[in-house]
Formats: structure tokens, sequence, C-alpha cells
């Protein structure tokens, strides 16, 4: 019998896994080790201005959205980072789910110009 830290092991077949690629600029959720959803964000200022989240339609209707940005924000507001919810399936989920509340800041022209800047807008 082996020691192994429970926090590595791989999830159950079929459950999702959100990971963080700081690389990347996004939190993803994988689902049997492929690539299901993310949810992309942008730091500016000590805040995580978060832009865009999609899930595959292959993996649609599994809650792995909620999963997805569920995780984002935990993770976020961890780190000691303010939230920022541009991205539309944040935004409506931040406002069932109240759990980051008290490091949501709203959205600004300057949150706007720092997405911009972020994909090749700017």
């Amino acid at each position: 019998m082996t020691d192994t830290d429970p926090s590595e092991q791989s999830p159950a077949p079929g459950q999702p896994e959100v990971r963080h690629n700081d690389a990347e600029h996004r939190y993803e959720v994988l689902v049997d080790g492929a690539l299901a959803g993310l949810t992309a964000y942008t730091d500016s200022d000590g805040r995580r201005i978060f832009f865009h989240t999609e899930v595959d339609d292959a993996y649609a209707g599994r809650g792995l959205a909620a999963v997805l940005v569920s995780t984002a924000l935990a993770e976020t507001k961890a780190a000691g980072l303010r939230i920022v919810p541009v991205c539309p399936y944040v935004a409506k989920y931040v406002t069932r789910h109240h759990e980051v509340d008290d490091v949501l800041d709203p959205v600004t022209p300057e949150a706007l110009q720092a997405v911009r800047a972020a994909v090749g807008q700017a």
C-alpha cells in the first residue's frame, strides 16, 4: 500500500477537474483529461477581470460552467484579488452566489480597457 496525498488524486471518471492555467490567464475545466471549458481573465491593479467563459457543446448540460466559475472565483478570492465580472456568465453567477460579494468590484471603463488590451484590441 502506498501513501498518496488525496489532493493529488485524479477525479473519478467523468468528474470535472478545474485547473488554473496561469500562462494562458484562464481556468480550465477538464473531464477525463479533455478540455471541456474555460474562463478567461486579465489581472489589473489587484483585480482579476473575468471576461469570457465557455463550455464545449459536447459537455453542455452538466453544470461544468458553474463548477468552473465557482472554483475560479474562490481561488481568486483566496489569492487576495478583487473580482470584476465582465463576462455575462460570471456576472449572472455572482448575482446568485454571494460567496465573493466582499471582493466584488463593478465593471468600469478602466476594467473594459484592460480587457481590450488583454485581447489585443487596445
